[in-house]
C-alpha cells in the first residue's frame, strides 16, 4: 500500500473509542448519520492535522503546527463522519464528532492518493484563512507525524470544497501552491495619496 498511515498517539485513539461508546457524546453531535448507526462504529484512518502559518509576502518561511489528530469513523460499511482530538496540558483529549463534505472528501483524496505509485504519509494541512484544508502527502514516511514542512517532493492535494479558483483534488507541489496562497492572504498595498502640490506652469 503507498500510503504509510502514521500511529495516531494511545490517548488521542482511546478518548475518541471511548466518546464513541458514549451513548450521551454521541446523541449530543452534530452528526445525524453517527446518531442514526444501527450496528458499531470504529475509528480509523488516524490523521495527523497540521496549520500552515505565515502565509504572506514577507519573506519568512511558513511553518507548520500540529493541532489535532482527527479519525474517519466507519459505520455500516461506509465513512459517516470524523473525529477531532486535541493537545491540551494533560495530553490527548476527544474534542467533537463531525460530519460534512470533508469527510467524503478526505476519503476520495487518500484513495487517489493510493494510486500514485509512490509512497507517502498522509497528513492533513490547513489554511484557516482561506478557509482550506489539504491532504499532505509526506515523502519521508518514517518521519515524526507531529512535525516537519512540506518537502519539495510532498504533494498537498485540496480537497472539496476549495477556495474560487483553486481545483480541488489535483497534487500540487509546495512551490506551486504557496504563491497562490500568498496572493490570497497579502493584502494589498494602500493606494498612494494623489500629490496635493500645484502642477507645475
Amino acid at each position: 500500500m503507498p500510503l504509510h498511515v502514521p500511529p495516531a498517539p494511545a490517548p488521542a485513539l482511546r478518548s475518541v473509542l471511548q466518546a464513541l461508546g458514549s451513548p450521551t457524546a454521541v446523541h449530543e453531535a452534530h452528526t445525524p448519520a453517527l446518531r442514526a448507526l444501527q450496528g458499531p462504529a470504529t475509528a480509523e484512518l488516524p490523521l495527523p492535522v497540521h496549520v500552515l502559518d505565515r502565509v504572506r509576502a514577507s519573506g519568512r518561511p511558513p511553518r507548520t503546527r500540529l493541532t489535532g489528530w482527527r479519525f474517519l469513523i466507519r459505520g455500516d460499511d461506509r465513512f459517516v463522519a470524523a473525529a477531532d482530538t486535541r493537545l491540551t496540558p494533560d495530553g490527548w483529549v476527544f474534542s467533537h464528532f463531525f460530519e460534512g463534505p470533508y469527510v467524503a472528501a478526505t476519503e476520495r483524496a487518500l484513495r487517489q492518493a493510493e494510486s500514485l505509485g509512490r509512497r507517502y504519509q498522509p497528513r492533513l494541512l490547513s489554511v484557516p484563512e482561506l478557509y482550506m484544508l489539504t491532504l499532505w502527502l509526506h515523502g519521508a514516511v518514517g518521519a515524526d507525524a507531529a512535525s516537519g514542512l512540506p518537502g519539495a517532493e510532498d504533494l498537498l492535494v485540496p480537497l472539496a470544497p476549495a477556495p474560487p479558483g483553486i481545483a480541488p483534488y489535483r497534487p500540487h507541489l509546495l512551490s506551486e501552491l504557496l504563491p497562490v496562497l500568498t496572493h490570497r492572504l497579502t493584502p494589498p498595498a494602500p493606494p498612494v495619496p494623489p500629490s496635493m502640490a500645484a502642477p507645475a506652469a
